[in-house]
């Protein structure tokens, strides 16, 4: 009798696991939330369309424009799954993570964010990478590089859409391959997406070991992004807000996500007289990299960036920027209005 007890228990455990990879895959937004926890990367990468956020320091509590750019994606994006990948984290730490650190429970208490440890020698399995992720040695750009590596692979084995996580979203994307133009003729890498398995991806690895160069910044990122358009397609420059087309990919115009330019970046953290309306934009990359006074959002300072946080990312903005007292109960799921 205890036999068949544990039995049904479990046929019942594994079931709950298996009818929310189901929801979730069938772009139903009630998902379980005691089966999610269980849920290993790869199915949750398997079901295929993921956003893709990387963070490749140890750090471990997301600052706030971090939360930011995850639940923005997450509410534009409500029909697909969110994933935060961190170094620093274990399966050891989750659990603990997840009542030590505001930002972490306020992300992981998203119904459609999932929050895993980034173990690159696992990313690199069967990708060019893993044999030059296996002898390089860390140099001193090896966090922004390792992040360029780890994005391809990431996209090239189950698809998706890859942001920094200096991103806020505010329209869904309607194409599924494409790249970001920074500018006229040349490529970002911190926006991209493909369908699993496209040649142009893994073309991008490939160059990116023979032409690897951990001293040059951004020589994995967008040089090589750039260089590697260019060998399918001769660019040309934006004449307005058109996109472009590159064999099957599309060359999306830089207001798409570059509005404000990066000599500009500061604007953002700026109080303008009539604020911009971005209708051209499906995303806003907040140029992070540039930041180096750390320059944050301060409620009440009416920035521009106070205003994005506000409509775009309003459960950051409460917790994390106004500091709220009242906030959700341990393993309580969010709805978004």
């Amino acid at each position: 009798m205890l036999r068949k007890i544990q039995i049904c228990l479990c046929f019942c455990f594994v079931s709950g696991i298996l009818y929310e990879i189901s929801l979730l895959s069938g772009c139903v937004s009630s998902y379980l939330p005691m089966a999610q926890q269980y849920l290993t990367p790869e199915q949750v990468l398997n079901l295929g369309k993921s956003i893709i956020f990387l963070e490749t320091t140890e750090r471990l509590e997301p600052p706030p424009l971090v939360s930011c750019s995850v639940e923005s994606a997450a509410r534009i994006y409500r029909d697909r799954p969110i994933i935060l990948f961190l170094r620093g984290l274990t399966n050891e730490t989750a659990l603990d993570l997840n009542t030590s650190y505001t930002a972490f429970s306020l992300l992981s208490s998203m119904k459609n964010v999932f929050i895993f440890p980034l173990q690159m020698e696992t990313v690199f399995q069967e990708t060019p990478l893993l044999q030059w992720y296996n002898q390089v040695s860390q140099e001193k750009n090896w966090v922004h590089v390792s992040s360029d590596a780890s994005r391809l692979a990431l996209i090239w084995k189950y698809g998706g859409i890859y942001m920094d996580t200096d991103v806020i979203s505010i329209r869904p994307i309607p194409q599924e391959s494409f790249l970001a133009a920074q500018k006229s003729r040349f490529s970002s890498n911190g926006i991209f997406g493909f369908p699993a398995r496209h040649k142009f991806v893994w073309d991008c690895m490939e160059n990116f070991v023979l032409k690897y160069n951990g001293n040059i910044w951004g020589n994995q990122g967008p040089f090589l992004m750039t260089r590697m358009l260019k060998t399918l397609c001769n660019l040309t420059d934006f004449q307005g807000t058109e996109d472009h087309s590159c064999q099957n990919i599309s060359f999306l115009n830089p207001q798409r996500f570059y509005p404000i330019p990066y000599p500009a970046w500061s604007r953002y953290y700026q109080v303008w007289d009539k604020s911009p309306n971005f209708n051209h934009s499906y995303a806003l990359h907040l140029w992070n990299f540039m930041n180096r006074n750390r320059k944050v959002v301060v409620a009440g300072s009416n920035t521009l960036a106070e205003k994005l946080y506000k409509t775009y990312c309003p459960t950051t903005y409460e917790d994390l920027i106004q500091n709220a007292k009242h906030r959700e109960l341990p393993g309580e799921r969010k709805d978004f209005p």
